[in-house]
């Protein structure tokens, strides 16, 4: 049985799963109904971030465009255009024992696709959530069920693995931001 975070909470990963070394990261949602006149197109991301919260390079944003980092720790599995279905809309595959000894945690995002022309943002999406589980197995480990705690942002930074003494953790984030991805990429270091 997975544990279950709310907002602020960390866990450990690795400590508690000895061995534990491929996993996936599931992140998924609903869109509440309205009539906009535009579909939604939410995309998922991971940033590759140093002690000081940045990348050292535009390849550790990983997202639809940019499938893995050159180590290949961390790969998007690609994008998904509606969100339409049940489980995951999107997947990002980590192999905790390739990560470069100088990111100290990878920050896991979702951002509304062209949020401002659509007028769209995290107020009208539901059921958005992010979990963990092994590979190999599928075993789910960690899950987080985000609120419905947002209403003009149009970018949250959902979740966070991070080193803590030679172990791997998870924090359960949830922190909404204005400005898309484009807020989120100058937040990270990314000059866009």
């Amino acid at each position: 049985m997975p544990i279950s975070l709310q907002k602020g909470q960390k866990v450990d990963l690795t400590k508690t799963n000895p061995g534990l070394s491929k996993v996936v990261i599931g992140l998924g949602w609903d869109t509440n109904k309205y009539d906009g006149g535009s579909e939604f197109d939410l995309d998922t991301a991971a940033f590759l971030l140093n002690d000081s919260g940045k990348v050292k390079s535009d390849n550790d944003f990983i997202f639809y465009n940019n499938l893995s980092d050159s180590s290949g720790a961390v790969t998007h599995l690609g994008d998904n255009l509606t969100g339409a279905g049940d489980g995951d809309d999107e997947q990002i595959k980590i192999d905790l024992s390739k990560i470069p000894a100088d990111v100290s945690k990878i920050d896991f995002t979702v951002t509304i696709h062209e949020a401002e022309q659509r007028r769209q943002n995290f107020g009208q999406i539901s059921n958005a959530f992010i979990r963990i589980f092994k590979d190999d197995t599928k075993e789910e480990l960690i899950r987080y069920d985000l609120g419905e705690d947002f209403s003009i942002e149009t970018a949250v930074v959902v979740g966070e693995l991070y080193r803590n003494n030679g172990e791997w953790k998870f924090s359960a984030v949830g922190s909404g931001f204005q400005g898309g991805l484009a807020a989120l990429c100058r937040n990270f270091g990314i000059n866009i």
